[in-house]
């Protein structure tokens, strides 16, 4: 399992709240959750995001509330992987939930930049920054947390 493609760069404590603003929380469609990803951190986002593009950023990614909104609205933008020095812990298990790669590697997260052309290989947990050549080493996702992101999230493993 693998994810290619162009770094959408962020710094620390990307909270739930700028990932997919409270005001869009009233629908359930993917799509429109999408359109609105990043809007109040990066108002060009989902004019940039391409499908399998990656986010990567700093500590504490994904803090802020529980909502599973903020992931899904991410994977529903194309992003196919988030790289982070660290995640909050619910955004981390949500993450998986629904089937949305996240691995951390503070190195990679902090050396990496914006528009960088990246390559994520699952299965070992490399991450190579095609653009400066520079690979980092993440952990790779076991057999199961593999199975479940193929299938598309927790729900629909089972």
């Amino acid at each position: 399992m693998n994810a290619h493609g162009t770094v959408h760069k962020y710094g620390d404590n990307v909270d739930t709240d700028v990932i997919i603003p409270a005001r869009y929380l009233n629908t359930a469609s993917h799509a429109e959750l999408a359109a609105h990803c990043m809007e109040d951190i990066d108002k060009d986002f989902v004019n940039k995001v391409k499908e399998g593009d990656i986010i990567v950023a700093n500590k504490n990614f994904g803090c802020g509330s529980s909502r599973e909104h903020a992931p899904i609205a991410i994977k529903a933008s194309g992003i196919s992987c988030v790289i982070a020095s660290t995640f909050a812990r619910i955004f981390y298990r949500n993450a998986f939930n629904i089937g949305l790669p996240i691995l951390e590697c503070d190195e990679a997260a902090k050396e990496i930049q914006n528009g960088d052309e990246v390559n994520v290989d699952f299965d070992t947990g490399t991450i190579t920054d095609v653009t400066t050549g520079k690979t980092y080493q993440g952990q790779p996702f076991p057999p199961f947390i593999q199975e479940i992101i193929q299938k598309g999230g927790l729900l629909k493993s089972l």
